[in-house]
């Protein structure tokens, strides 16, 4: 057996003592490790290689190459223009009456409460500007989504529905001035062609579409990278999303009244995100939904 030598000590001749033995000599007296300096080396040792591989990991995020679907999609693409289409509440008129209150009926007590609904939906949002069409169905459901962000609605006249039987004097009836045999024909054609132009004495499907277009595309050129809210008609939001998709026809879905619709813009290219987006309408109080 080997003895210290007189006035020796046990720090002297044992190890220096880890971290981890100090705390358990008393239950493990024969765990011995690296010395504490070591221990503390290895440490900043990891701290720097977990530092330099969130370095490389960022570096590569950002030199990523975007897919075809992120260019076509505009998904995960900066400076975004995002468009959301709110088509008004339901609207209040008489169908069998003159041409003239069917161009610009007010919003009805249940097109209110559905502008309202919109407001609420939309308030979390972040929302740059609201734009809305001229007629007052729309324009007053703009003014329930505008005011939450302490905005106004913006007209743009080019906004405004498709002018079925323009051409009929306003204090006449389609029905006295067309006939009834015209009109069945055109709700038959339309069932099946579902274009605008099947109606007799309206506006040219052609010139609808070049209004709502140049319009929509101008507020975009006007809000690089914002949110924008546009407060308009189902055939507007048909003839747009139409364009942008290809769609054969002019009124390829039915848009419910204050449904949510949104596209993205950006790089030249345009993405549809959501489509008559209507769950707003369902609350406790039940459903506000109408078409």
């Amino acid at each position: 057996m080997y003895w210290p030598r007189r006035g020796a000590t046990t720090a002297t001749l044992n190890p220096p003592l880890t971290a981890r033995a100090l705390s358990y000599q008393h239950t493990h007296p024969v765990l011995l490790e690296a010395p504490l300096s070591d221990t503390n080396a290895n440490e900043s040792e990891a701290a720097a290689n977990e530092a330099a591989a969130r370095t490389i990991d960022e570096r590569a995020a950002r030199q990523r190459v975007p897919g075809a679907f992120d260019l076509a999609f505009l998904s995960g693409t900066e400076n975004i223009t995002e468009l959301i289409l709110v088509r008004h509440g339901q609207q209040e008129y008489d169908e069998l009456g003159p041409a003239g209150q069917m161009v610009d009926p007010p919003l009805s007590a249940l097109g209110r409460s559905q502008a309202r609904l919109v407001g609420a939906a939309l308030s979390t949002e972040r929302i740059d500007a609201v734009y809305a069409s001229p007629l007052q169905r729309a324009f007053d459901t703009g003014v329930e989504i505008a005011r939450h962000h302490r905005l106004e609605p913006l007209i743009v006249d080019d906004l405004r529905e498709v002018e079925i039987f323009r051409d009929v004097p306003p204090d006449r009836t389609p029905l006295e001035v067309i006939g009834r045999r015209a009109l069945v024909g055109a709700r038959e054609r339309m069932v099946s062609e579902k274009s605008w132009d099947v109606y007799p004495l309206s506006e040219p499907s052609y010139e609808f579409h070049k209004r709502v277009v140049n319009a929509i595309e101008g507020i975009i050129a006007a809000h690089r990278d914002e949110r924008v809210v546009i407060a308009c008609h189902g055939g507007v939001i048909n003839a747009y999303v139409g364009h942008i998709i290809g769609a054969k026809y002019d009124m390829f879905f039915r848009p419910a009244h204050t449904s949510i619709n949104v596209v993205a813009a950006g790089g030249g290219r345009r993405a549809l995100y959501r489509l008559n987006d209507t769950y707003h309408l369902q609350t406790a109080e039940g459903s506000f939904h109408s078409l």
